[in-house]
């Protein structure tokens, strides 16, 4: 560890990261002290009723005043089920529910005392790495005497600034290997700084999932897939996403020569890397036939509106959004105009890399493209920061003088814009 920060680049990767994080802290403390947002929020068809005062009162988790402009919308998933598991009574339930065959399937089992028809509780949308990872951190932080919910919320702080840490030091290793030095700390540097890149250091999955798989893609890349595949379990487990992993991996592996080894003769050090580059498949099956996985599914179909490929309702609510920013400006249009802006980059961000990365790039596409068809036209500018093409892009920009400060301006203002929301409650995406 010690060597790997000699580097002075590196460093200076740390450095920024540092600054970054004190100044968003900071900021978001600031914000409550000398700001009020007028309520309701207009953004979105629903957000009007879920945004009104007073309307996050009834919800345990989000009532901690300790670091509570961190905290909001799915930030009291990812601590009920740290401090209560899956199954607490303090989330709200949904009316899916499972037949007899499914209750108690293997490797994972309900409580003892569920039924079949028994409704499922939110927290069932959300994969467990992130929620164990705070309960883990929360062990040795009970000794600063803070209530429970406090502590997992600065554990859980703790571990999406930590993660991006991770993700800035991956992305500089990525980036330099394509734009030199100066180009891998334009590309660190971009990713805090993106429109949504506030959402790396709040109770949210985003921190940690760019650490674990922005290092599974360059571990992959320099040919050591049992570390990549290990951290790719992680990230699988971080976030579904995280199961394209398995792309850029068998790419690694095919491009090592293994595949031209294994067509002349029998070699089991090609066969462990194909393995390797399967594990993060296995890993998502697995979860996937378990009883929680299947929870998972039912849960994001029926009150999140999300699913694998959804085509009808992909097309008939981005549909809508064009119909909203035809209308004209208001806090709708003004909302689904970034998001808008963040997917088509992400794509175009990705397509273009095709050519420079083709590892980063098809992970990058992928894991758009499969956000974009997931049925909701809203969180598009948060999921494109799982692409290292987007960064790699800007950075390549950044060789510009004025593109870098012009873009910097730019993505620092609509930021602050975003993080103020989310301080306040109103929707951020």
């Amino acid at each position: 560890m010690q060597k790997f920060f000699q580097d002075p680049a590196r460093r200076t990767v740390t450095l920024i990261w540092l600054g970054w994080a004190i100044l968003l802290l900071g900021y978001q403390a600031y914000l409550p002290a000398r700001l009020e947002l007028t309520r309701p929020d207009y953004a979105i068809e629903w957000t009007p009723q879920e945004t009104r005062a007073g309307a996050q009162a009834d919800k345990l988790y989000l009532s901690e005043p300790f670091l509570n402009t961190h905290v909001s919308w799915d930030s009291e998933f990812y601590l009920g089920i740290a401090l209560e598991g899956y199954h607490s009574d303090n989330i709200r339930r949904v009316n899916g529910t499972f037949d007899d065959a499914v209750l108690g399937f293997w490797p994972f089992t309900p409580p003892a005392a569920s039924q079949p028809g028994d409704r499922l509780s939110m927290s069932q949308a959300f994969f467990p790495m992130y929620p164990l990872a705070i309960r883990a951190l929360s062990l040795p932080l009970g000794v600063l005497g803070m209530n429970p919910i406090a502590t997992a919320t600065l554990s859980a702080v703790g571990i999406s600034l930590l993660g991006a840490l991770a993700g800035m030091l991956a992305l500089y290793e990525l980036a330099k290997d394509e734009l030199g030095e100066d180009g891998g700390l334009r590309a660190a540097f971009y990713l805090v700084i993106f429109p949504s890149g506030f959402f790396l250091a709040q109770v949210y999955t985003e921190g940690l999932f760019v650490g674990l798989a922005f290092w599974a893609l360059l571990l992959a890349r320099r040919g050591q897939l049992g570390w990549a595949a290990i951290l790719a379990v992680l990230a699988t487990y971080t976030r579904a996403v995280g199961v394209l992993l398995a792309v850029p991996m068998f790419y690694a592996w095919f491009r090592s020569g293994a595949w031209s080894e294994l067509a002349q003769r029998f070699s089991w050090s090609a066969i462990r890397g194909l393995l390797l580059a399967t594990v993060p498949l296995l890993a998502f099956g697995l979860w996937r036939i378990s009883y929680y996985g299947q929870a998972f599914t039912i849960v994001e179909d029926v009150w999140f509106g999300r699913g694998l490929l959804a085509w009808d309702k992909t097309f008939y609510n981005w549909g809508v959004v064009l119909d909203i920013l035809r209308a004209g400006v208001s806090q709708s249009s003004a909302y689904y105009s970034l998001e808008l802006a963040g997917i088509l980059f992400g794509f175009v961000a990705c397509i273009v890399g095709l050519r420079r990365h083709p590892d980063l790039a098809l992970f990058g596409l992928l894991a758009v493209f499969l956000s974009f068809t997931s049925g909701q036209a809203q969180g598009m500018y948060r999921y494109v920061l799982v692409a290292p093409s987007v960064f790699l892009l800007l950075a390549r920009a950044g060789k510009h003088a004025a593109f870098d400060r012009s873009w910097s301006m730019l993505s620092l203002l609509l930021m602050s814009i975003m993080a103020a929301l989310f301080s306040f409650d109103l929707w951020a995406g």
